[in-house]
């Protein structure tokens, strides 16, 4: 049996990816060459930033965190420039610090990726259509992929309402609607969240194995994200390119170095190396067109699966 959670864009830990990006996105707007690395705590009336920031672009970070939560919040920001000594490898195109990216495609999907996650994605984003508040869903499916259990807890939601809608979009043997009771305190009101916290909803469910490192709040020298989506990229050209049903893809890095420490792909249980694909950060850069990505677009649905240029 498997199973996957998903999570609202108003749950408190995916509203701070949201601000984390965003903050991103404002200084790669005049200076597309900025190093970002952002963190964001927030809860209970306070949003604090925390971070390393080189760039010649100038941000209001509170008037942009305002602009996401209202005004009824204080914000803490604490930026200093990135270190020097980080700066030196990346500066040569190094990898801004060493670890290790997973990527992941299988044919169970129209998107290609693994089905118990697309079934919590695709009934969270409904339920959100209707309720847009904070909210959960979770899926439970068995080896011939008949759902058997389906939670679903959404803020300012009536569970007789509630239950007859979920219905509709998904048949399963059993349903747990707000099992906890109906709820009206949700988001930051009732919750801290934290950046970088939901990286199995930002990936491929926990049936998958990741890298561990976070996305949101980072610009492409941190290979944390680059290379996680060439890692899918590479996923899914070779899961076209053999036919076959489940692809990982494996990519490590050196702080300072450009070209991968280890580049390896298993393909329904073989694996070989990886070729033909420029790894260094700069050539992810270039090859996925990350130029023109708007990043607070990747973090609220998950970074995969949803028609980016790593998924196509």
């Amino acid at each position: 049996m498997k199973t996957a959670e998903f999570v609202s864009p108003k749950h408190p830990d995916k509203i701070c990816d949201h601000i984390a990006d965003s903050i991103l996105d404002a200084y790669l707007k005049d200076d597309p060459n900025s190093r970002v690395a952002v963190e964001v705590m927030g809860g209970h009336g306070l949003i604090t930033i925390n971070g390393e920031v080189t760039s010649s672009s100038a941000v209001d970070i509170p008037e942009i965190v305002l602009g996401i939560v209202g005004k009824d919040y204080k914000v803490l920001s604490n930026i200093v420039l990135q270190s020097v000594e980080i700066a030196c490898g990346v500066d040569i195109g190094g990898a801004g610090d060493q670890g290790i990216m997973k990527g992941y495609a299988t044919n169970e999907t129209d998107s290609l990726m693994p089905l118990e996650y697309e079934l919590a994605r695709n009934l969270c984003m409904k339920v959100f259509e209707k309720h847009p508040n904070d909210g959960k869903t979770q899926v439970t499916i068995d080896d011939n992929d008949n759902v058997e259990t389906v939670v679903v807890s959404f803020q300012n939601s009536k569970n007789e309402e509630l239950l007859e809608f979920v219905k509709k979009i998904i048949s399963a043997k059993e349903y747990l609607i707000n099992p906890a009771g109906e709820w009206m305190q949700g988001g930051f009101d009732s919750d801290t969240g934290l950046s970088g916290r939901k990286l199995i909803v930002d990936n491929y469910g926990p049936e998958i194995p990741i890298g561990g490192g976070s996305f949101s709040g980072k610009d492409y020298t941190k290979v944390d994200r680059s290379g996680a989506y060439m890692a899918r990229r590479i996923a899914v050209d070779y899961l076209r390119k053999y036919n076959a049903k489940h692809v990982y893809t494996k990519l490590a890095y050196a702080i300072g170095k450009a070209e991968p420490v280890m580049a390896i792909v298993v393909i329904d249980g073989k694996e070989m190396e990886i070729t033909g694909y420029d790894l260094s950060p700069r050539g992810i850069y270039i090859g996925l067109e990350l130029a023109s990505t708007i990043y607070k677009d990747t973090s609220d649905w998950g970074h995969f699966g949803r028609g980016f240029s790593w998924d196509k």
